[in-house]
């Protein structure tokens, strides 16, 4: 973990998360529907280069895949797909569910912010049993600022580069955790302020930074 000496600021404190990789699993799921979407549409993919690189939108990654003509309705098909295969695959990251509960324990607020739709966020995290305070999706980089500022998240907790420029976009904490795309060394590179290896290490944190 890199050093970390800024002081937590004054008051109810609300903390974002990211979806994909950071609190859910959903490789499993993302995986099947792609190898589904692909029987079905004739369409070759290659589903371990999709799960390895997990975090920008859905059509940026469909448009590796089909002609650019295509993207907006084979999106909608996979999406449908999506909705039928993927909640039953995913599972929690590790420590995930014990962030969230020191977030809470500290009477704090929990935001996950993705770039997943909102719908199968939301849907995600019903089928876990797992209810943070507030979902936003289609946001991704930059664009998480939007979510994050409108709910006065100071700390953003993500596994990808773009997690991190959207927490400095919107002037909050960037804590990076290894479980995704992207090594501890781009996340430091990117301007993450804490690098953990997972969210096992998120407790631990948490309380030296509220202290």
């Amino acid at each position: 973990m890199s050093p970390m000496t800024t002081n937590a600021p004054a008051g109810p404190l609300t903390v974002g998360f990211d979806l994909d990789l950071t609190l859910l699993d959903t490789r499993p799921g993302i995986r099947l529907t792609w190898e589904t979407f692909a029987a079905r549409y004739g369409v070759e993919v290659d589903t371990d280069l999709v799960v390895s690189r997990l975090g920008p939108p859905l059509e940026q990654e469909m448009a590796h895949w089909v002609p650019a003509d295509q993207v907006t309705e084979m999106t909608a098909r996979y999406r449908t797909l999506y909705g039928v295969h993927a909640f039953a695959p995913t599972v929690p990251m590790p420590g995930a569910r014990d962030a969230l509960d020191a977030v809470r324990e500290a009477g704090g607020r929990t935001l996950v912010v993705t770039a997943k739709n909102g719908p199968h966020a939301e849907q995600h995290f019903a089928h876990l049993g797992i209810e943070p305070d507030a979902v936003v999706g289609g946001l991704f980089a930059e664009g998480k600022a939007e979510a994050l500022r409108a709910h006065g998240a100071s700390v953003y907790v993500g596994d990808h580069t773009g997690d991190v420029r959207g927490a400095k976009a919107a002037g909050a904490l960037s804590v990076a955790v290894a479980t995704g795309p992207c090594s501890p060394e781009e996340l430091r590179e990117a301007g993450a302020d804490v690098v953990l290896g997972d969210l096992t290490d998120f407790r631990g944190w948490w309380k030296t930074y509220l202290g």
